[in-house]
């Protein structure tokens, strides 16, 4: 037998797969621990009725050492159970989604529940093929899968497929505690996504930024600091909303971008223009206080960060009072795009560390779009060089 502790805090698993797999983890309701284990194919759980995590950690190590010494001998000789796309879900969803933002999170559990209704839990992920590919890729494209029931485009179904791309290639990666392969390969390695043709992605332009700026105080405070933010650090909502004053460091005039609150997992530290200090400034004074305090806190709790939702609903307002009419794709992140468009004659190494991108091939093809003042600028410059 064997136990070890996982990188996440939220779960401990002790045992073996297949054998006397033991899980300790908290109810996200009442945070009291809970032990789950398998019997006869069923997943149990049993409350522990307390919220001790050492505790918790050594009674599933007493309840997997208990399993496995009442084992009939043959039975923990036996070759393990063969495995299924409902046990690698549960493996995938045990340790690595919990490493992954909430967002994220979140559609790893819509994504794998999809999967399981569509091809089966007990499927041998080792048979999926093409066909299951192709089927697939039709279904959702209808609207036949997925909770919505309405049709999506191909950008959801490739988001959807990376998912499974990407469990299917950890599974390849990884090994079980007798040091097997998960899955010998990848089944559905080299097939091709499907991809939006002419996705859209607009670049707000500064006169409606300018309309938002002369609208924001008459929507939120918060909504001011966020905006004026996003324009000058370029950084995306969710790990601008997520700021706390330790970040902020005003006499060296930089901010730090935590991993924990970056999509790409990237910390890094920029620095501030004279605006973003100035907002940051209004906000201290509305919001003082320091270390761990979010620099925008919820309307109902100070403590608290708010959340997306509230950031869309203010960005909305802004919109209508502004007079701007809705346009698909005008959200936050049309402000990443501008910044982006912005700073085109800067070299990509150096945009990509003042916006936290990881890849400039990302903001090539995603993210910069010259505009026609621009491409004029720079043919003026080439005649200059001419003459």
């Amino acid at each position: 037998m064997m136990a070890r502790t996982k990188r996440s805090r939220r779960s401990y698993g002790a045992g073996e797969w297949g054998r006397n797999r033991v899980r300790a983890f908290p109810d996200p309701k009442t945070g009291l621990f809970q032990l789950e284990w398998r019997e006869d194919g069923r997943r149990l759980t049993r409350s522990l009725g307390h919220r001790d995590w050492s505790r918790a950690k050594r009674q599933a190590d007493e309840a997997a050492a208990g399993f496995a010494i009442h084992e009939p001998n043959d039975k923990a000789e036996a070759e393990p159970e063969p495995l299924t796309l409902g046990t690698l879900f549960d493996i995938y969803g045990e340790e690595v989604t919990p490493t992954k933002g909430a967002n994220t999170r979140g559609h790893d559990r819509a994504a794998m529940s999809m999967f399981l209704r569509f091809f089966g839990r007990n499927r041998d992920p080792a048979t999926l093929s093409q066909r299951d590919w192709d089927r697939f890729i039709r279904e959702r494209r209808a609207g036949r899968i997925g909770r919505s029931g309405r049709p999506v485009g191909d950008r959801t179904v490739e988001y959807d497929l990376k998912f499974l791309i990407a469990v299917l290639n950890w599974a390849a990666r990884s090994r079980d505690e007798r040091g097997h392969p998960l899955l010998d390969r990848n089944p559905l390695k080299g097939l091709r996504k499907p991809t939006e043709k002419n996705p859209t992605r607009v670049v707000l332009a500064e006169d409606e930024y300018l309309a938002l700026l002369k609208v924001a105080r008459r929507v939120d405070w918060r909504f001011r600091v966020a905006l004026v933010l996003a324009h000058e650090t370029g950084h995306r909502i969710g790990a601008i909303r997520k700021l706390r004053w330790c970040d902020i460091d005003f006499e060296g005039g930089t901010i730090l971008w935590r991993a924990e609150h970056d999509k790409a997992g990237h910390e890094h530290v920029t620095p501030l223009t004279s605006e973003a200090l100035s907002v940051l400034e209004e906000a201290r004074r509305m919001n003082p206080g320091t270390g761990k305090v979010p620099v925008l806190p919820a309307p109902r709790n100070p403590l608290a960060c708010p959340d997306g939702s509230r950031l869309r609903a203010w960005w909305r307002k802004a919109q209508i009072l502004a007079g701007l009419d809705p346009m698909p794709g005008r959200t936050w992140h049309s402000l990443r795009r501008k910044f982006a468009s912005d700073l085109m004659d800067q070299p990509l190494k150096i945009l990509c560390e003042l916006g936290g991108w990881k890849n400039a091939k990302t903001v090539l093809e995603c993210y910069q779009r010259p505009d026609a003042g621009q491409l004029r600028k720079a043919l003026e410059a080439r005649r200059r060089s001419q003459a």
